[in-house]
Formats: C-alpha cells, structure tokens, sequence
C-alpha cells in the first residue's frame, strides 16, 4: 500500500469546510468562557459552556435489536472534508458538536472497534494529518500555535463516546481562543500539556496521573512511530496490572485498560485511565456537579458545563489537582519523562 497521506492544503480545507457546515445549520458551536487554572504549578486550561449542557443526546433506537446511529457512516457531504489512503483507509470528518472551532475527526473507512488496539494505518493517517498541519505553519517558528493536536479515547474511563474507531483533530491555534495573547493575561502561560513535557521533562512528575511520552519527528517512519505507541500502550498495561509482563500484552485485538493517547508533530503521549471524572463539590462539601476528562486533558484542558461547576473549581484550582488524581494511576518519578526518540 502506498504511504497514507493527507491533502496538503488541509488546514484550509477544514477551515473552509467548518465555515460553511456551520453556516448551514449542519453542526453546532458552542462558545465558551476560558480560564486557566494552576494544577501543580502547570497551567491547565478550564472553559465554561452553558449551551452545552442543552446538547441533544443521541436517540436509543426504538427496536432494541437496531443498529445504533453512527455518525460516521455515510456522513453528510457537508461534513466531509476528505477520504485519506490510496485506496482510502480513513475520513475525515468535522465534528457536529464542536468546542473549539474547526474541531475534526479521522475515522476509520470500515467500522473498526474504538477499544481495540491503533493499528499502523490508524497512526500512519493521524501523523499524515499533523506533518500537514505542522508544514503550513510559515508563521516563523510560532509551531505551537499553528499544529494539530490529535487525541484518542478507548474504553470505559477514557471519556469515548462513539464505538466506530476514529481519533480527533484539534488545531492548536484555536484551542487558545480566548486566552489573553498580549502577554499580560492569565492565558500567556498556557501551552500544549504533551508539548511541555517534552521540553521539561521533570515536569511530569509534577502532574497528578501517570503520562508516558516518546519524543518523534518529521523523519519518523510509520513503523516506528506505530512501535512507539505499542510501548506507550504496554508500559500503561504495565502499570494498571503490574504483574504482567510486556512482552506478553497483545498488540492488537481489545485493549486491556482504558487510555488516552495523543500525539502532536513532536511527541506522542499515553495516559491510563481508572476513571472518567469525579464530583465536583462547593466550598461547603456539597455536590454541585460532575467533572468529566477525554484525551483533551493531556493538552491541558478540561471543560464544564454548568456556572457551579465553574465557580466552585475557579475558587478551588486545588479541586482540579484532586481530579486529576482519581483519573489514572498516581504519577511517580520516570512516569512523565520520556521512553525515547525517534
């Protein structure tokens, strides 16, 4: 098979593309209110979406023997931007109900399992997204702005919310909308969370839950860039089941734990997860909400969607640090650093 690649021009596609879906009513953005938070001394993006909590919820099918509604099969023109693979292997797709603006997806062509392992496909195709992303930025070294941050959620505990595979797109441009650019506001010091780790290694073990990262570059192959995510996902097996050896885990078929996985054009990342989110409490120790985490949360982000929620965690960062904590395994000294590079 010829190597997986993206349309070159696909920054301009998805913008384009997310423009016109939302002006014809095909896909919803909801605005949000942005702060940053202090997790252990790492800035953590927080955002407020009261509109969302009004997002309608997909119908449970009336015969119980129906096929649930993929949204991924047979997507609406307006809301595909691209087949990727010769013959195609994925498409990509905008997301319906989008956070940051010119949110997408790249779902597999033929329905494959989210909880089943990434094969290289998967990962050849995600990275051909981010090297397109990451060769249109000529805005003289600002990277961090102009990439893509790619993220995966498989299991229970990992925030997935569809069964067809498929792994989502953020440009990271817009992911900071509406934080502070001047250089004299709260949002000046907030930056990709996969990103920092790899330039302050130690930093990890600052972080709350286990991360695990392999430096890649433009260079990599997809081989290796798809062995390099096979021993994120064995060491994350590793340390939800100590017991089992390495060598042993399987890599391909179900996965044995839920994680996050995430990728940019410098790094890749590999969180496990023991559980989606946790209460949320006021400073009187009522329960006034639910905070939930995807694969968004190894960018350093986190959202709510009520005004309670967002108060009671602005008045107490301390609270998302707790969170933080009962997500995944507790971090421990070597868990955020990185495994290699390649």
């Amino acid at each position: 098979m010829p190597p997986i690649r993206a349309p070159s021009n696909l920054p301009s596609l998805v913008k384009s593309a997310f423009t016109k879906a939302k002006q014809a009513g095909d896909l919803t953005y909801y605005p949000t209110q942005v702060a940053v938070l202090e997790a252990n001394s790492i800035p953590f993006q927080l955002r407020f979406s009261p509109s969302l909590a009004s997002k309608p919820k997909p119908e449970k099918p009336k015969d119980k023997d129906a096929k649930p509604f993929n949204p991924f099969e047979n997507p609406l023109p307006s809301m595909t931007i691209s087949d990727i693979g010769d013959p195609p292997t994925h498409v990509l797709v905008l997301n319906k109900f989008a956070i940051v603006p010119e949110h997408f997806i790249l779902a597999t062509k033929r329905v494959e399992p989210q909880t089943h392992v990434l094969a290289k496909e998967d990962i050849e195709a995600a990275s051909a997204c981010v090297r397109a992303y990451a060769e249109n930025d000529q805005d003289g070294g600002k990277g961090k702005e102009k990439g893509l941050f790619v993220f995966f959620n498989s299991g229970e505990h990992s925030g997935a919310s569809q069964a067809h595979r498929h792994l989502q797109m953020l440009p990271i441009e817009r992911m900071r909308d509406g934080l502070d650019k001047t250089g004299e506001g709260e949002g000046e010091d907030w930056g990709v969370l996969t990103d920092k780790l790899l330039s302050h290694p130690k930093l990890g073990t600052k972080l709350p839950f286990a991360v695990l990262t392999h430096a890649i570059s433009s260079n990599t192959t997809p081989e290796d860039l798809h062995t390099a995510y096979l021993t994120l996902y064995r060491r994350a097996v590793k340390l939800v089941f100590p017991q089992k050896n390495e060598a042993d885990i399987p890599s391909e078929g179900k996965a044995e734990i839920s994680y996050n996985f995430a990728m940019t054009n410098t790094i890749m990342a590999l969180c496990p997860r023991l559980a989606e989110g946790t209460a949320i409490r006021d400073r009187e120790g009522n329960e006034v909400g639910y905070i939930a985490l995807n694969g968004t949360v190894l960018a350093g982000t986190a959202l709510v969607k009520s005004e309670k929620e967002w108060d009671a965690l602005r008045g107490d960062p301390g609270m998302l640090v707790g969170a933080l904590e009962k997500i995944g395994v507790l971090s421990s000294p070597g868990a955020g650093e990185r495994s290699g590079n390649l």
